[in-house]
């Protein structure tokens, strides 16, 4: 197969697709590898250093489009501003994408849309399960380990206050709170980090294993009063998306801490799903000023009501941040991991030297998004009927 590589182009993202490492394995299984030029400078990875692994260096992206079979990305499709169109105007039938497309996200629908309308086959790595045998592959796992460490670290910095507690000659200064809403593996990088910081930490989530892991690393576990049949999976490893009536619930059962709270970091997911709305602007103004929320979540949608996609505001006094690329600000260690697990995933997929879908597969059914001129992705599905209401 020809796989492409080409620079990302979202403000501030500074990762990449492949490294020169996982060029040489890809030359090494038989594929050509077109790499944009300059597209990992941002993480330090040279042109140079991928030419010596085998990739050929191609300066414009379109042409990268125009030859490859497939299409390795960090960030789902965006308006190349450069090349004044779209990059699924670039793209073309039969070709695949492996990226992170984040299809249920309202903002990315109609890009979605388009890549089936064009006959693009779309592979979302937000969609690898988290099974054992998809371990290697799990780029959302990955990237939520650098996010849940980043996220805190920027809360700390846009925090007006000490995080830990501070003696001075005038009298002691407490710690400041932070609550961590989602204890998955972002959350529970988060609680970490927190914790090494001097913070107390609250945390909160509807699945019980979860509870668990996090109060093990020290966080108050706050009760959501979601009941675990309503709150998880057929297989129980996973968050269902709740009826509005469990999440009045559960905001009822946060909104003391979330007042008192210094730092709230939002990372609450249901796989493929809309993220579900667990801050409310009300809630928000409960807060104290100079409060800050790190909504990582904000790929599916966003945790808090009031979040705006890309962009740190400061609403009712309170700082929201809502970047979307959070692990690009870590490019070194974020794109050393991403390029491995999307390595992995090609290499899964690939038989007898071309990508060959396996519907009957567990990895692949949750992967797909776009095939055959058809949107396939069910919790894209689901979210294009609600945006539609």
């Amino acid at each position: 197969m020809v796989i492409g590589v080409v620079k990302e182009i979202m403000h501030g993202e500074r990762r990449v697709s492949a490294i020169p490492e996982t060029v040489k394995k890809m030359v090494s299984d038989g594929h050509t590898v077109l790499v944009e030029k300059g597209a990992g400078i941002g993480s330090y990875y040279m042109d140079e250093d991928y030419a010596s692994a085998g990739a050929v260096l191609v300066d414009d992206p379109e042409e990268v489009y125009s030859k490859a079979d497939v299409i390795l990305k960090v960030k789902e499709p965006q308006f190349n501003k450069t090349k004044n169109k779209h990059e699924v105007e670039m793209m073309k039938e039969g070709q695949y994408i492996i990226t992170f497309l984040h299809p249920a996200a309202p903002a990315n629908h109609q890009m979605i849309k388009d890549m089936a309308k064009r006959g693009v086959i779309g592979l979302t790595l937000d969609g690898v399960p988290r099974i054992s045998r998809a371990q290697s592959m799990d780029a959302l796992s990955s990237m939520s380990t650098c996010a849940g460490y980043k996220g805190i670290i920027m809360a700390v910095d846009a925090l007006p206050k000490f995080v830990p507690m501070i003696g001075s000659a005038v009298g002691m200064i407490k710690p400041a709170t932070v609550f961590v809403v989602g204890t998955g593996v972002a959350g529970l990088r988060a609680i970490a980090t927190a914790r090494g910081l001097g913070a107390v930490v609250y945390s909160c989530d509807i699945r019980p294993e979860a509870n668990e892991q996090a109060q093990s690393l020290g966080a108050k576990i706050v009760d959501t009063g979601v009941p675990a049949e309503i709150a998880l999976s057929k297989d129980g490893k996973h968050a269902n998306s709740i009826p509005e009536e469990y999440l009045q619930i559960e905001r009822e059962r946060i909104k003391e801490v979330v007042a008192k709270s210094d730092i709230i970091f939002l990372s609450a997911l249901v796989p493929g799903k809309l993220a579900p709305i667990i801050i409310t602007e009300e809630m928000v103004k409960s807060m104290k000023p100079g409060s800050v929320i790190v909504d990582i979540s904000i790929d599916q949608g966003g945790n808090c009501s009031i979040t705006e996609p890309g962009e740190i505001v400061t609403k009712h006094n309170v700082v929201i941040n809502g970047i979307k690329n959070i692990p690009g600000m870590l490019p070194s260690s974020s794109t050393w991991m991403f390029a491995q697990n999307i390595y992995n995933l090609l290499k899964y997929l690939t038989k007898n030297g071309k990508i060959e879908l396996d519907l009957t597969d567990e990895i692949v059914s949750s992967i797909l998004v776009t095939k055959d001129y058809q949107v396939v992705h069910q919790g894209a599905l689901e979210a294009f009927a609600i945006n539609k209401n």
